[in-house]
């Protein structure tokens, strides 16, 4: 590659970045003209990027389209210093893949447990050990009915999706103090609540 050639292919990336910039700042503006182009510059790329982690294309476009319903609901976050539109873009697609993926993984491993648990019902009598923690088990679910809303929500979101408190925060746009403070009170509500219920049982 030539000087000149570097020099063109340099503007042309400052131009891309400039006008990617352009349209975010329209789609805060609640622009869906802008929104649209943005999607037809990157919607190959971001769904390829997809793809490649979550190994099917119906779940690579569903997950295409709550990353541009994401980027049209909260565009004002977006941080030029940070990173570039196109980079911004990718963290948002690879962060809600790797979710989407982790969450298959849990139902997968929720529903063998399931089947698993089904035969073994089936095939022998239930013990003591299993009415206990059946028991055990119908006692969480209570108690996890019985905290408020906002904290119930990152201790699903914790256990039953597999994510992050830092995921979390960003999935429910929250801080990440936030999320901590939420989940140790949690905790600490249903280690009190089944601890007196252990005590109560032996």
């Amino acid at each position: 590659m030539t000087a000149d050639d570097s020099q063109q292919a340099r503007a042309a990336r400052k131009a891309a970045a400039e006008e990617d910039r352009r349209l975010l700042a329209a789609i805060v503006g609640r622009d869906p003209d802008a929104l649209s182009s943005l999607y037809d510059r990157y919607a190959g790329m971001l769904q390829a990027l997809s793809h490649r982690v979550l190994h099917d294309a119906a779940e690579a476009e569903e997950i295409l389209q709550e990353v541009f319903l994401q980027v049209w609901n909260q565009a004002e976050r977006y941080d030029s210093v940070r990173s570039s539109v196109s980079t911004w873009l990718v963290l948002i697609t690879r962060s809600r893949s790797i979710d989407r993926l982790r969450s298959r993984k849990v139902a997968e491993r929720t529903v063998q447990s399931a089947e698993s648990e089904k035969r073994h019902t089936h095939t022998s009598p239930e013990g003591p050990r299993d009415v206990f923690r059946q028991e055990r088990h119908r006692r969480l679910q209570q108690e996890l009915e019985k905290l408020p809303e906002e904290q119930r929500q990152v201790l699903e979101l914790a256990f039953y999706s597999g994510m992050t408190q830092s995921e979390i925060a960003t999935e429910i746009s929250i801080p990440l103090g936030t999320v901590k403070t939420r989940t140790l009170l949690a905790v600490r509500k249903l280690r009190r609540a089944l601890r007196d219920e252990l005590e109560e049982l032996l």
